[in-house]
């Protein structure tokens, strides 16, 4: 019997591989492709990973052709990619965390604004998110769930920032050093932060035996963070301070940078809030030394976005049957939700910008770049479906808000900003403030 296990167990092994790397190839075809017509769209190339993935799902490939796609994503193969997507996305949302910028606004009125903006972009979409939470609960929310943690829970996804997506297209366009874009930066990197606390705090309490049973889970959290920001945080500046004399991550400093994330997730899941939440704090207690910081995301980025997280957006687009929001009752479900995310980040943050005495197109290519979902909120609400707070409808109508917000951020900017007037607008120059001479001819 010893014997007979001994040779069976390689036997399975190489069996349950040989069922994941096509599933992996597959994946990363379909990432590479439609990833590649997104960008010939002008779009990000993050949007076509995230269809990508619903295409693999039940909504299409498995409609189309039922039994390739059952064998082609068989039982045995779904925990191996959860647990590729969960690694994927500690590492991501590290890698997040260290490139969010706390403490270093350049003029003393910059964190008043940030926090006007990061208000205006959480609070409208978090009080919209759970006023559609509250009326459409009976038709959306699992039993067992309290409305308030529905509503929450809705109020929250809705009121993320694709702070990853908004950095890139700001670095893209040579703007992330603006006033405007500096200021975009840090109030999408507050308003995450809030969005992550809030989940961990709704996890704790779904998780737990009511609200004394949550206690202790909140309570190793706060003193979890504690302990990164203030402990661990200091043990790593040597590490940022020698990496900025080479320039360059050695064998010993990776090996840092990985360990450190993925033990951060590991407690926070024996903590019971997901593995992400280490990860991100991890990241946030990384060095923040400019040349740390792009070593880090040159060496770790690449890996993680290429094969990674397009794992994760195929394990997301197995859970996404679009099919279950047929019907006139979830369609116009769907539409509230999407209309309350839109309206409230959109122009809460225009409206703010407006406040906070910027011009009206800047102001309105602001609130469109905010308005952005992309990865974060698919991050939010598959821990709330792995959690069970979340039916498997709603998980579909938030992936659908994820894309049609993702997609609509740059078409809405580039309509609020032509590219003839971008450069002169982010810097603080009114389209109105420039001399006759240079503005357009009137007819």
């Amino acid at each position: 019997m010893h014997v007979t296990a001994l040779v069976t167990a390689p036997d399975a092994n190489l069996a349950l591989v040989l069922k994941v790397l096509p599933a992996l190839v597959v994946l990363l075809v379909a990432a590479a492709v439609c990833g590649r017509l997104a960008q010939l769209v002008l779009q990000p190339r993050v949007l076509g990973e995230m269809v990508a993935g619903v295409l693999l799902g039940p909504t299409l490939f498995g409609w189309l052709f039922p039994e390739a796609q059952a064998a082609l994503f068989p039982p045995e193969v779904r925990p191996v990619l959860y647990v590729l997507s969960t690694v994927g996305l500690t590492l991501y949302m590290f890698l997040v965390g260290a490139g969010i910028e706390h403490g270093s606004a350049s003029t003393p009125g910059e964190v008043r604004k940030a926090g006007v903006l990061a208000a205006s972009g959480i609070a409208p979409s978090l009080l919209l998110g759970a006023g559609a939470g509250f009326l459409l609960y009976d038709l959306l929310s699992r039993p067992d769930v309290p409305p308030l943690q529905f509503a929450l829970f809705l109020g929250g996804a809705l009121s993320l920032t694709a702070f990853p997506m908004l950095a890139r297209i700001l670095y893209e366009r040579g703007l992330e050093h603006t006033p405007v874009g500096r200021l975009t930066l840090l109030a999408a990197s507050i308003d995450d932060a809030l969005a992550w606390c809030l989940l961990a705090v709704l996890s704790a309490m779904h998780l737990g035996t009511g609200p004394g049973g949550a206690l202790p889970t909140i309570v190793l959290t706060a003193v979890f963070a504690v302990v990164m920001l203030k402990v661990v945080a200091p043990l790593l500046r040597p590490l940022g301070r020698s990496v900025a004399r080479t320039g360059q991550l050695g064998p010993t400093a990776m090996y840092v940078v990985v360990l450190v994330p993925l033990a951060a997730g590991w407690v926070t899941d024996w903590i019971g809030v997901y593995s992400v939440f280490g990860g991100f704090f991890a990241g946030l207690a990384m060095p923040r030394d400019p040349v740390f910081r792009r070593a880090l995301h040159g060496r770790m980025m690449d890996v993680v976005s290429t094969l990674l997280l397009p794992t994760f957006f195929t394990f997301s687009g197995l859970n996404t049957q679009l099919g279950g929001i047929a019907g006139g009752a979830m369609l116009g479900a769907f539409g509230l939700i999407l209309l309350a995310g839109f309206a409230g980040k959109y122009f809460g943050c225009s409206w703010a910008m407006r406040g906070i005495g910027f011009g009206r197109r800047e102001s309105y290519a602001v609130g469109a770049l905010m308005n952005a979902r992309g990865l974060m909120i698919l991050i939010f609400i598959n821990i709330g479906l792995a959690q069970g707070m979340i039916t498997s409808e709603l998980f579909a109508m938030l992936v659908l808000v994820a894309v049609i917000t993702t997609a609509g951020a740059l078409p809405l900017y580039k309509l609020a900003l032509p590219d003839r007037l971008e450069a002169g607008a982010l810097a603080g120059e009114r389209p109105e403030d420039r001399p006759v001479e240079a503005r357009a001819p009137s007819t």
